[in-house]
């Protein structure tokens, strides 16, 4: 059991290897998974955008700016490269109520797929399975016209292993986190006699608790991570249909472990509570290296995210994106390639990851989301 129990640990960090590199073991990095089709194509960019029911997990402060009710699901078969029958499914949807605002909500799931239990001798005992869960609710409101704020709440649950491990119980882990996001939109001006916008996001999210899955007193941090960024969009024409919008975000791993036994081969960790972490992660860490410790310095702990996308008629559109961190904070390098078309009420967006490094678990990931728009 303790072997298995280990395996679906390392199963379920492995896609967010910036998690693992910057605190040791996150709990639920499901959490961070990029939901939605568009902007999984453009280079996992979204906090200065946030204009549908994807806001909600971008920059639930984009709520206030939206009038319209939507839903939103998006499906992705997880590490496809392992084959193991994983899979990501994201239901988001929004509601607006005139004179209070958009309000949204959203369920996330990840399956992990059927485990086999066994002893400390590999006799296997049975099968169970293995999923995480999240569900809760957004709402943004505006300040002013160009300025808005937002948060959300949710519920957490996942339930990797049962049984025992070295004399412990083994149990589903719950917490609550919290978003905190604002937006700012410019008004229109003018760029080479085309009409033009800037918008600015912020997100601070799942902040909250960690999640214990033992009976002893140890908890593992939530994935709070700080995103920031901006976005661009021009006309191309002198009726709106045609634009381009350029983007791009920078994000952060607000979680920290403390080393409190730095002159051992084997260190121990002391976990920081929330708001310490939140004070206390800027800075530059160590982390066990293999053989040994290196140092990560702040720089090196931000992850980028450039995006472009081209809409043809307001109908059509096409994207890119890159995204990257450094080679010692999760070393996750890509490519995305994404396209999207409206028709009246409906639709549809489809994503392509294509990863710079051989091998890797997260190579040709494909998202497929589908919108429907209640004006």
């Amino acid at each position: 059991m303790k072997k298995t129990l280990y395996a679906l640990l390392i199963v379920a960090i492995l896609p967010f290897s910036a998690v693992q590199a910057q605190v040791g073991i996150t709990a639920v990095p499901f959490l961070q998974i990029e939901p939605d089709s568009r902007s999984t194509g453009m280079g996992n960019t979204g906090v200065a955008i946030a204009d549908n029911a994807a806001a909600i997990f971008w920059n639930p402060a984009g709520l206030a700016f939206q009038n319209q009710s939507q839903i939103n699901l998006t499906h992705a078969n997880w590490l496809p490269a392992f084959n193991a029958d994983l899979f990501y499914d994201y239901l988001v949807g929004t509601y607006y109520i005139e004179g209070i605002g958009t309000i949204g909500g959203h369920v996330t799931f990840l399956n992990l797929g059927e485990q086999i239990r066994t002893d400390e001798t590999g006799l296997e005992l049975g099968r169970f399975n293995s999923f995480e869960i999240s569900t809760g609710l957004s709402y943004g409101f505006r300040i002013s016209d160009n300025f808005s704020v937002g948060t959300g709440l949710r519920y957490i649950y996942s339930s990797l292993a049962d049984g025992e491990v070295g004399g412990q119980s083994i149990n589903p882990g719950s917490s609550i986190g919290v978003d905190l996001a604002a937006l700012y939109k410019t008004n229109p001006f003018t760029v080479a006699n085309r009409q033009a916008n800037l918008n600015i996001g912020f997100n601070l999210s799942n902040i909250g608790p960690g999640i214990q899955y033992t009976d002893k007193a140890q908890k593992d941090p939530l994935p709070t991570v700080l995103r920031a960024g901006w976005a661009y969009t021009m006309e191309l024409d002198g009726n709106g249909l045609n634009t381009i919008t350029l983007s791009n975000d920078v994000s952060k791993i607000m979680a920290r472990n403390e080393r409190v036994s730095p002159d051992t081969d084997d260190p121990e960790y002391e976990r920081m509570g929330v708001v310490e972490a939140l004070f206390n992660s800027w800075g530059s860490f160590e982390r066990h290296n293999g053989t040994e410790m290196v140092e990560v310095g702040l720089a090196q702990q931000l992850m980028f995210g450039f995006g472009l996308e081209y809409w043809y008629d307001n109908l059509f559109a096409l994207r890119s994106g890159y995204y990257y961190e450094h080679p010692e904070n999760g070393n996750r390098e890509f490519i995305t390639l994404g396209a999207g078309l409206r028709y009246n009420i409906f639709g549809v967006d489809f994503s392509y990851l294509y990863t710079l490094e051989d091998d890797h678990p997260l190579a040709n990931t494909i998202r497929l989301s589908v919108l429907i728009n209640f004006r």
